[in-house]
């Protein structure tokens, strides 16, 4: 996480979204909105997804296991070989992707 540009009160709400993901278990997969519901932060799902996207790469947080209320891939970060990190990494977990979509119903983390 980098700490250009962010005030305190946003490096506190960051820390309770990492907390969050952090907690997602192997296998499993949440949404934004969920993340930020339990978070303690409902209707903040987008500062979610800013929070993700500012990790550094070298960064152990499974943010892979976090997409859109519809089951969605939407963050579009490739190998070399032109291949979906986040898929990648999900269908290590053993999480089926069909073209770009997981099925919350199976694989949706229930806290």
């Amino acid at each position: 996480m980098n700490g250009q540009g962010m005030n305190k009160q946003s490096a506190e709400l960051a820390q309770l979204i990492v907390a969050v993901v952090q907690l997602i278990p192997y296998g499993k997969v949440a949404s934004y909105g969920q993340v930020a519901r339990l978070a303690g932060l409902p209707r903040h799902a987008r500062l979610v997804g800013r929070v993700l996207s500012q990790l550094d790469a070298t960064s152990e947080l499974p943010w892979h296991r976090v997409l859109n209320s519809q089951g969605v891939i939407r963050i579009e970060k490739y190998n070399a070989a032109g291949e979906n990190l986040q898929s990648l990494k999900l269908m290590q977990e053993g999480v089926i992707v069909l073209n770009g979509k997981v099925n919350l119903k199976v694989f949706q983390w229930q806290p």
